[in-house]
């Protein structure tokens, strides 16, 4: 089947402004303004990255299908390199991102479509969305269609008002409509034919599929409409039914970024998985071997204390640059499956000028988010704490899952504390039960919002205990979080645990050495543990890089386990890296260099 889509190729722009530089102009309202009399030389901007589109996302679309297609007098070509040649280089639409904030800055006017009448039939004839035809070039459609009757008009409809394009409606095989899922077609449209795109919908002869997308994903917003348009046709030149070409138009929305809509393989796949599935796959992916997670979300109120140890000026730009350092790290996806955001980070902006989801994304690693608010008195005045943060969760889990986060974590903490006979004081009964309690319903509503829950029930790592009070503390509170977990019906094969290793605590006389802490930890672990969860992870809780490494290659040695085990740092990973850049950006390459160096330790240790 062959497909002609008569359209405009058009140039996006992004431009990732450099707020610290430019000189905005902010109105009584708070809006910021810009003069933007376009000269380059006058703005400045962390980069500058591009990407075709317009008519070339419908032939990027279509090839991927497997379909011949080609665009009216263009000889622009996709294939597995990307698109060949490069595309006008005079039609450019800017598209401006400033502190996580998105401006679009179309052409004054767009070019007008030229039609030169094939001299080869067509099985399909497309008007794309970013057509802009003369009278004269829809005459000579009209006369193409009276010649070539095998040909079908496929016509895409922004505005059901243009009275040009709708003499083609006669002709009409499937009409696209453009609208609000609360207006109506004209009259004069047969409703048989008709597909309607939102941005929240597609429905087809009374068949809806709901999108959820995120508006600031800049990379497909402006694309969304097309992507959707010419995944339907290709589904149905392709024999597929109604119900079929909306899933997979919605699963293309819903997974593509930049230049990389997704292949017909791909669509079905990911169209015929459940969600279940989804989340098993996501929990196995993030435990691949020999690679770990990075711990990347520290709450305002410990990077701040980070930042302040080193003299570094707590601002939004600087947390953005420190993480910004271990995310474009060359090669970390050689080491790390995920990476576990804070709220601020998920929304903040990489040197790419991508938002860092899409960025990690892009780089095959899976982001995830902590979701937790951090810890709050048990009762009035007690030592001991409850874990914030299950008020209008539901909320922020349906959100994060439209940025494109698959996973997340909680952290529940539990301090050691002894009486003058060395009997345990805390954690108490209740104290477990009720963190435990809140893992378990924290657990249930990620999985029921197909996010990948990592519960993190943290023995923190200091007080003056051996390691034998560590091991019965740490395989207590486990037996009650899996209690908790199987009472909820919460899926361990998409549960991952995220735990302490079991070590003497840190103001203790004799520290535990790397075999006792690694036998100590397998250990407790095969005691307490379910075999059918998806995983372990191991936090470094306090310990120097040096030490979580070798403990981690200690516990390592005492396998086989019945789960894949692996790291989860954070300052374990960050600390070097964080003293060598200091602060200063042009420290920037010795800090990752630090970074890569503690993750080549560390992927050493995860092999035996």
């Amino acid at each position: 089947m062959s497909i002609l889509i008569v359209g405009n190729i058009i140039k996006d722009v992004y431009l990732n402004l450099d707020t610290r530089t430019e000189n905005f102009e902010t109105d009584q309202h708070g809006t910021k303004w810009l003069d933007f009399a376009f000269n380059t030389s006058e703005h400045h901007y962390f980069n500058r990255n591009s990407t075709l589109a317009g008519a070339a996302v419908s032939l990027e679309v279509l090839t991927k299908l497997n379909l011949k297609a080609s665009i009216t007098n263009s000889d622009l070509k996709y294939t597995d390199e990307g698109f060949t040649p490069n595309g006008p280089a005079n039609t450019y639409r800017y598209i401006l991102l400033a502190d996580n904030n998105v401006s679009y800055l179309v052409p004054t006017a767009y070019h007008t479509t030229t039609f030169a009448t094939p001299t080869d039939a067509y099985d399909y004839l497309y008007i794309d969305r970013s057509a802009s035809l003369t009278p004269a070039d829809i005459n000579k459609i009209l006369a193409y269609l009276d010649i070539s009757k095998n040909t079908k008009l496929i016509l895409y409809l922004r505005d059901s008002s243009n009275q040009e394009l709708n003499r083609l409606l006669p002709y009409t095989h499937l009409i696209f409509l453009e609208q609000s899922t609360d207006s109506e077609a004209p009259n004069n449209l047969n409703p048989q034919k008709i597909v309607y795109l939102s941005e929240k919908q597609l429905t087809c002869q009374g068949i809806s599929e709901s999108i959820s997308i995120n508006r600031i994903n800049t990379f497909t917003h402006l694309s969304i409409y097309s992507i959707a348009a010419a995944t339907i046709l290709g589904s149905f030149v392709l024999g597929k039914t109604i119900e079929e070409s909306l899933r997979l138009a919605r699963t293309n929305l819903e997974n593509s970024k930049l230049n990389s809509t997704l292949t017909l393989d791909e669509l079905q796949a990911a169209a015929t998985t459940t969600p279940a599935d989804h989340s098993e796959l996501i929990a196995k992916n993030l435990l691949l071997s020999p690679k770990g997670i990075l711990a990347a979300d520290e709450s305002g109120g410990s990077i701040h204390k980070k930042f302040n140890q080193l003299n570094i000026e707590d601002t939004y730009d600087n947390r953005r640059d420190y993480r910004n350092i271990f995310f474009t790290t060359p090669g970390i996806e050689n080491y790390i499956n995920g990476i576990i955001l804070f709220d601020e980070t998920a929304r903040q902006l990489s040197d790419t000028g991508q938002n860092f989801v899409d960025y990690l994304t892009s780089k095959r690693i899976i982001p995830g988010i902590k979701v937790d608010h951090g810890l709050a008195p048990l009762k009035p005045n007690s030592l001991e704490t409850i874990t914030k943060g299950l008020d209008n969760l539901e909320n922020r889990l349906q959100e994060y899952y439209q940025m494109g986060l698959r996973f997340a974590k909680w952290r529940a903490a539990f301090e050691i504390r002894l009486n003058n006979q060395g009997d345990i004081l805390t954690p108490t009964d209740a104290a477990i039960e009720a963190n435990c309690k809140a893992l378990a319903e924290y657990a249930k509503k990620c999985q029921a919002a197909n996010i990948v829950p990592i519960v993190e029930p943290e023995v923190v790592y200091d007080g003056y205990y051996d390691i034998e009070k560590s091991s019965l503390v740490t395989g207590k509170i486990l037996d009650q979080l899996f209690d908790a977990l199987k009472f909820a019906n919460v899926n361990l094969k998409a549960c991952i645990l995220k735990v302490n290793m079991v070590l003497a605590g840190k103001q203790y006389d004799t520290q535990s050495t790397p075999a006792e802490i690694g036998q100590a930890t397998a250990d407790t672990l095969k005691n307490h543990v379910p075999a059918d969860l998806a995983g372990v992870v191991f936090l470094s809780g306090g310990q120097t890089p040096e030490q979580a490494t070798n403990n981690l290659a200690a516990i390592v040695n005492h396998g086989p386990f019945p789960w894949p085990i692996t790291f989860s740092f954070a300052r374990a990973l960050q600390d070097p890296a964080l003293y060598a850049w200091n602060g200063n950006n042009i420290n920037i390459e010795k800090a990752r260099q630090a970074f890569l160096d503690r993750l080549i330790a560390n992927q050493k240790a995860l092999v035996i």
